[in-house]
């Protein structure tokens, strides 16, 4: 599938090269006058799921904001200095650019299909309500790390200076797509079939995932407007992912690994060790997927082997081969990155239970089916589950604090490879304590609550730049998103 990537570069070069004769030069019959809808559709899903799984600190540095872990030698990062490597730069043109434009090109190749029939026309607005979904998925995506951002003027290349749309604004118009998306989907019908990297074209598993994505935005928005949540949610939950349930892309191996693979085995690099702000938190609660994240850090002690898992102190210099590493599993080139899954729908769903949601079960109930569907995902036994949730630490009646303390540590844990989400439920419910860095270079010394706006959009939209930090209260890293209340 990678070659997709040559593919459409192949095709990009050729349509930017000079020629003396433009017109006969767009009329070449030797070759193709556009990229088929479901190669770009499926170059766009690997795309999204490459930036979200991959730990090169010039796109994602997630797994240091979130403190799952932390860095051997370059502290730029994990000391929250987004600047120097120009990394809000190249993560908004990878969601813009990458993603975000090849699904607007999919759209349009498949709307403008001759469509006959009932069979075929079904499958084309199928495919069109799939390719929305995903767009509505990165949009939150992108709204969630910077706030305010280009939306309703976006990817219109005769606009070089598109206006950002309030951030509210955005999330209500998210919901309302996936609303019509869901109710467009026929799974009577096929949509993409073997271009769908995600599902294989399923329509059934696509309305599943709408119902899910449906929660997770309103789920967002329960602090800002708790009607329009607990409406959404409640409309949604019944039809969202059952156990073992997921949206995810299966990583084949070889020239189409996973970029953890490709970073961390293949590069030759050993720039992470785990953090010990969650090695520390899973060691206290004697949680049984720590061998399942972290290797054992094997040492000498008197002349005797001993085995044990450190983490690395967050911020600081963590020579490699002191400290506990992501897992080997992990970093096989199949390991398959999961976008969407059961596990954090359980977790959304205990919160709108304690928020006083019709959800079908307790907060203590969903929190359980979230923490032991995390642990099976990871490999653990039915066993493990009890036992773990058994634990006074863990247990939903004995754990310390609040519903968001609880909710928002077992969450935290459960999303270490998804690491977008952790920083997001730490944002939210402001559990669990992350530790602060050495150096933070955020402008009020704390964990960033968004990162700030390209630099280059100061230069390139500047008008729409200064208007959009105005409007939020400042293009600052401790500028609090819309639906970060506390």
């Amino acid at each position: 599938m990678k070659k997709i990537y040559l593919i459409l570069l192949v095709l990009i070069g050729i349509s930017i090269s000079c020629t003396k004769d433009f017109e006969d030069f767009n009329t070449n019959k030797k070759r193709p006058t556009e990229v088929p809808g479901g190669m770009l559709f499926a170059n766009s899903q690997v795309a999204l799921s490459d930036q979200q799984a991959t730990p090169n600190v010039n796109l994602n540095i997630w797994r240091y904001i979130s403190q799952y872990l932390t860095s051997t030698t370059y502290l730029d990062e994990p000391n929250y200095d987004i600047v120097t490597r120009g990394i809000s730069n190249l993560q908004y043109r990878t969601y813009y650019r990458d993603i975000l434009n090849d699904l607007k090109d999919a759209k349009a190749v498949i709307a403008a299909e001759v469509a006959v029939g009932e069979i075929a026309l079904a499958e084309q607005k199928n495919r069109i309500c799939i390719v929305d979904l995903v767009e509505v998925y990165t949009y939150q995506l992108l709204v969630d790390i910077f706030g305010d951002i280009p939306y309703t003027q976006a990817l219109d290349i005769t606009n070089l200076n598109p206006k950002y749309d309030d951030a509210f604004t955005i999330y209500k118009d998210l919901l309302e797509r996936v609303n019509e998306d869901k109710a467009g989907l026929n799974d009577s019908y096929g949509s993409f079939g073997t271009d769908d990297q995600y599902y294989q074209g399923d329509v059934a598993m696509w309305k599943k995932f709408a119902n899910t994505l449906k929660v997770r935005i309103a789920i967002n928005l329960a602090d800002v407007d708790n009607t329009l949540a607990k409406t959404a949610i409640e409309e949604a939950f019944a039809g969202a992912f059952g156990p073992g349930e997921n949206c995810q892309l299966v990583y084949p191996g070889g020239t189409f690994s996973n970029p953890l693979y490709e970073e961390m085995v293949a590069s030759g690099r050993h720039d992470f060790v785990a953090a010990n702000t969650i090695i520390d938190a899973m060691k206290s609660l004697a949680d049984p997927r720590l061998p399942l994240y972290f290797t054992l850090f094997e040492t000498q002690v008197e002349g005797q082997d001993t085995a044990y898992y450190i983490g690395g102190i967050y911020g600081t210099a963590c020579p490699y081969t002191q400290y506990s590493h992501v897992a080997e599993s992990i970093l096989d080139p199949a390991f398959p990155m999961v976008l969407l899954d059961y596990t954090e729908l359980a977790f959304y769903l205990a919160e709108a239970a304690e928020r006083g949601y019709s959800v079908g079960g307790t907060a203590a109930d969903w929190y359980n089916y979230g923490v032991g569907s995390s642990i099976v995902h990871w490999g653990g036994t039915e066993a493990d589950v009890v036992a773990y949730l058994s634990n006074p630490d863990v247990n939903y009646a004995t754990a310390a604090g609040n519903w968001k303390q609880k909710i928002g540590t077992q969450a935290w844990i459960a999303y270490y490879m998804r690491a977008t989400e952790g920083w997001t439920t730490w944002r939210r419910l402001d559990f669990p304590v992350l530790n602060l860095p050495p150096l933070p270079e955020t402008d009020d010394g704390k964990v960033p609550a968004r990162f700030s706006y390209p630099t280059n959009e100061q230069t390139l939209n500047a008008t729409s730049y200064y208007e959009a930090a105005s409007a939020i209260g400042g293009d600052l890293m401790s500028t609090k998103l819309f639906w970060d209340k506390f």
